[in-house]
């Protein structure tokens, strides 16, 4: 009986052994630890601003922290605020949801084009490198250096035993190294069902589990007429029928136009001179043809994540299909925000006039019926947010 005991006693010593190593493992997946990491504000110079802070899961993965100050604050929400509650961003900060599906950025030699990335301009080649470019962003979150991100990682025991755990024991012996893993974990998390779960009224119509009303119909008719709209030509990645798991963008970049945020330069740079030069900004890119080109960005979820262009210009979605229409064959001299002229884009030249003016006048019923369609992109959990 006693040498029963003993073993139950050592087997039992031995299941407690086993089980507390992963047991003291906060986070036991990159996914996890990336988790934690994208809500902490603690990697930020004054531990005011995470990655949650402009891209809140609550609201499309977008800055939402302004977006009911209306005209007390205008720019608040164009241009995102840094950790110090003063700088601004120099653009509209992009939805990280279903940014995993732009491509690395390259150059498609076949079609001539560049392709994917991150950021407007696609500056940052992939989420990874994404990731590890707020951090040090001195309008963002604002740390001096990548060693000092990683100190403050230090500073909780979680990440620490989580780093060396998925990675190696000598992580943070190399400052280069365990700040790449930081950005790479955060991507691990960006990469998952959270940020895409494919569950709109548009793809539960493409299961059969919803049925488009008459406006969504007419709406989706349009958005993929190449004899109307011409909106497909940019924003659709796959063809029909092959539509489930479309992202509503071809990630390729142009210049469509876009007019300067005079307000927002103003109150960024204290005049109104700046110009946006798009992909161009990448210090290899010296293409002139794409000279104030920007990244065309995905639809999903796009009813909810105003303000609209990579400036911030446009505060409601119909003004972007009104602008478009401007743009094309429509007769719309005035920004319906505005009452005033449509202003001046950052570059004139190299506007895709061929791609623009490949459409026919627009109606507002059209319109109407396109906005209803472009509503049905909203994810599920979002739709509660169409209402406000």
């Amino acid at each position: 009986m006693r040498k029963n005991i003993t073993l139950a006693l050592t087997a039992g010593l031995l299941f407690v052994a086993c089980g507390s190593d992963s047991e003291s493992i906060k986070f036991d997946s990159k996914e996890k630890l990336g988790k934690s990491l994208f809500f902490d504000t603690n990697l930020s110079l004054g531990r005011n601003t995470a990655c949650s802070t402009c891209h809140d899961p609550e609201h499309g993965f977008v800055d939402a922290r302004f977006k009911n100050e209306g005209d007390n604050n205008p720019v608040f929400g164009a241009l995102s605020v840094g950790d110090d509650g003063v700088s601004l961003g120099g653009r509209n900060a992009p939805t990280a949801a279903y940014a995993q599906f732009s491509p690395e950025f390259h150059y498609d030699a076949n079609n001539s084009k560049y392709v994917g990335g991150q950021f407007h301009d696609g500056r940052a080649s992939s989420l990874k490198f994404q990731a590890m470019g707020p951090p040090l962003d001195g309008a963002e979150m604002m740390m001096p250096d990548k060693a000092s991100v990683v100190d403050r990682i230090k500073e909780n025991p979680d990440y620490v035993k989580a780093f060396e755990k998925l990675y190696t024991a000598t992580i943070f012996d190399d400052v280069n190294a365990s700040y790449e893993a930081m950005g790479e974990v955060i991507a691990k998390f960006e990469k998952t069902e959270e940020f895409a779960p494919f569950d709109s009224k548009y793809d539960r119509f493409l299961k059969g589990d919803y049925n488009l009303t008459i406006d969504e119909e007419l709406g989706m008719g349009l958005f993929f007429s190449e004899a109307n709209t011409n909106c497909a030509t940019c924003h659709q990645l796959k063809t029909l029928p092959e539509s489930k798991g479309e992202t509503f963008s071809n990630y390729e970049y142009h210049n469509i136009g876009t007019p300067k945020n005079l307000q927002a330069l103003f109150v960024r740079n204290g005049n109104t001179l700046n110009i946006d030069h798009g992909i161009v900004s990448q210090a290899d890119i010296n293409d002139t043809a794409l000279d104030g080109a920007i990244k065309v960005p995905t639809l999903r979820n796009i009813a909810i994540t105003g303000p609209y262009m990579s400036n911030g210009v446009f505060k409601e979605l119909r003004t972007v299909l009104e602008f478009y229409d401007h743009m094309g064959a429509g007769d719309r001299p005035n920004n319906p925000e505005t009452s005033q002229p449509w202003g001046a884009p950052d570059v004139n030249e190299t506007i895709n006039w061929t791609d623009l003016r490949n459409t026919k006048e627009l109606t507002d019923r059209k319109i109407d019926a396109l906005e209803a369609f472009l509503k049905t992109l909203t994810d599920k959990r979002y739709e509660h947010l169409l209402e406000e």
